[in-house]
């Protein structure tokens, strides 16, 4: 009944910047962290940056300082704003969210958006 959904991923070139998007909805009663996950061909999903409901944020050692989370707790969205971009960043880029959905059950799980592609080549 919850749906990420999730835009922005595309080519760019070395240097460039991109801005994801993710937006949650449906039955929501309640979301906590939020994150972007990627993963490359041959390699795990890892996490590339995490932000909690209160705003604070984690980053992967190899995206500091040049990417950005940030949420709308007002729109159940969050957004990775990402620059200086290396060809090390192509991979599929995953929405995550802890939602609680019910009014009545302080139960949480962990949803995943159906991911969007980065690529970063000359």
């Amino acid at each position: 009944q919850v749906q990420l959904v999730e835009s922005g991923g595309g080519l760019v070139q070395p240097g460039g910047s991109l801005r994801l998007s993710c937006v949650a909805s449906g039955s929501i009663f309640g979301i906590g962290s939020m994150g972007w996950y990627r993963q490359a061909p041959g390699k795990q999903r890892e996490p590339v940056a995490t932000i909690t409901n209160g705003g604070r944020t984690n980053y992967v050692d190899s995206v500091k300082g040049r990417f950005t989370i940030s949420r709308d707790n007002a729109k159940n969205t969050v957004y990775l704003q990402m620059n200086s971009l290396k060809p090390e960043d192509t991979a599929v880029y995953y929405c995550n969210a802890n939602i609680r959905i019910s009014a009545i059950s302080l139960r949480s799980n962990d949803y995943w958006g159906q991911g969007t592609q980065v690529t970063v080549s000359s």
